[in-house]
């Protein structure tokens, strides 16, 4: 399944939520490829809106 960018703080929420469910996924799986694609777009909305500080 493709996803969508994270548009805004409840979707980013979701999507914290749903990669914690899935932790423990195996590579390979669609449950771990799940996983890859939701850390894929979290990291992208936080190097967008929650910069660190270098």
């Amino acid at each position: 399944m493709i996803r969508p960018p994270i548009k805004n703080e409840q979707e980013y929420a979701a999507a914290l939520n749903a990669i914690e469910q899935l932790l423990e996924a195996e590579p390979g799986t669609p449950e771990g490829d799940e996983f890859e694609a939701l850390a894929k777009l979290i990291e992208e909305h936080d190097d967008i809106h929650h910069k660190l500080n270098d």
